[in-house]
């Protein structure tokens, strides 16, 4: 899918601020989310949903959208707090924090997927798989993306056993296998399901 496929605008509030997370999936480590403000001309042919694109392309769209974007910010919530109040409030959490970190606020947000909580009174509209229709929502998935799989690949570094530099904290068999043996990290969600069986794990790695 081209960038000519994707919509720069849902309407003509302006400007309008394009919002995705990533990480909703995994087993370990914060989920990341991203606000961004596209300028009217932006245009990109790889420009897609982050899911569709490989590594060395949402790398390279990463720069181009920094460097582009009329504004542009990605704040995480940890694996703690992701316990406490469930992935689904930490996900809007952290698009809330990454609103809040843009140097120019929004008249209308867009948001992928079909939940979303009130901003700052700001109207706005989720769209199902919005990051395949809308240029600031794939946009967002590619920071929310990148910059998460940065840290799970910097923090492997510290927890090499769990393989998180490459299924960066996602439920692998050799990430499950890993739990089996070493028991879970700070880093693990310990409110979800991490092995397939219902084994309680009861040590950890510090």
């Amino acid at each position: 899918m081209k960038t000519a496929a994707l919509k720069s605008f849902f309407g003509n509030i302006q400007p309008e601020a394009g919002c995705d997370e990533a990480g909703r999936g995994c087993l370990a480590g914060p989920v990341f989310a991203a606000a961004v403000i596209l300028p009217d001309n932006f245009e990109h042919p790889l420009l897609n949903d982050s899911k569709q694109l490989t590594e060395k392309q949402r790398n390279q769209l990463r720069t181009i959208i920094e460097n582009e974007a009329l504004a542009w910010a990605v704040a995480s919530v940890s694996n703690q707090e992701i316990d406490k109040i469930n992935i689904l409030n930490a996900s809007i959490l952290a698009m809330h924090k990454a609103l809040n970190n843009l140097s120019t606020q929004p008249e209308f947000i867009i948001v992928d997927g079909n939940r979303f909580k009130p901003y700052n009174n700001i109207a706005h509209k989720t769209i199902v798989k919005g990051d395949a229709k809308y240029k600031s929502i794939a946009a967002a998935s590619i920071l929310a993306k990148t910059h998460r799989d940065e840290f799970m690949q910097n923090i492997a570094k510290k927890y090499p056993q769990y393989d998180w530099q490459q299924n960066k904290g996602y439920p692998t068999k050799k990430h499950r296998a890993a739990i089996a043996l070493h028991g879970t990290t700070p880093l693990h969600r310990l409110s979800y399901k991490l092995l397939e069986t219902q084994i309680k794990i009861v040590f950890s790695i510090p």
